[in-house]
């Protein structure tokens, strides 16, 4: 797809918030995505990978030393703010409320996952409309279809990772088969897509 075809997908689009989940391979598919980035970007970028419950996530320590932008583990009440990269941490479920600050929960694993993907997809879908665009990445089970499928049912841009290009295709597919995503793509087009999202 050129980059006229992914204009094309934003035209009329006011994007405030971008999510993204990932499970197996993701960490070096953000590396792949997010670096970047620049300083004062326009949009909040959240992210969810799958974490073991009891294992402390380093995940927003290991980015920022990659990133221009403020990378941060997601805190309970805290806004989302734009220009910011935002994780989820370990052992919690992250959530977005209505008026668009996070919310943290032990509620039982999704999908084998706390945090799940879903979780934040479909509560980011609530609170940010045609807004929000999702984007799902390489994994190995079901978690993010639904989630990605209440961002399209909600007016938002859905983007999966082409499963072919994905190190486990997986999720990929799940949530191709739930609904028809608006863009499959490899990372090198989401990260076009992200950028020019910017300036969009």
């Amino acid at each position: 797809m050129d980059a006229s075809a992914l204009r094309t997908a934003l035209a009329g689009r006011k994007v405030e918030a971008v999510v993204i989940g990932a499970s197996a391979g993701g960490v070096g598919a953000l590396l792949r995505l997010l670096p970047d980035l620049p300083a004062d970007y326009g949009c909040a970028v959240v992210a969810v990978l799958h974490i073991p419950d009891g294992r402390q996530s380093h995940l927003a320590d290991v980015f920022q030393q990659r990133m221009r932008l403020p990378v941060r583990e997601a805190r309970d009440k805290e806004e989302v703010a734009s220009g910011t990269l935002y994780f989820a941490g370990s052992g919690y479920h992250l959530s977005v409320e209505r008026d668009r600050s996070f919310s943290l929960s032990c509620e039982a694993p999704l999908h084998f996952a706390r945090p799940a993907i879903d979780y934040l997809m479909e509560s980011a879908a609530d609170a940010f409309g045609p807004a929000l665009v999702g984007i799902l990445l390489t994994g190995a089970n079901h978690d993010g279809a639904a989630g990605l499928a209440a961002i399209g049912a909600a007016g938002g841009l859905t983007v999966v990772q082409d499963p072919q290009e994905a190190e486990v295709p997986t999720m990929p597919q799940q949530a191709i088969r739930l609904r028809a995503p608006d863009l499959i793509l490899p990372l090198q087009e989401i990260h076009t897509l992200l950028m020019m999202l910017e300036n969009n």
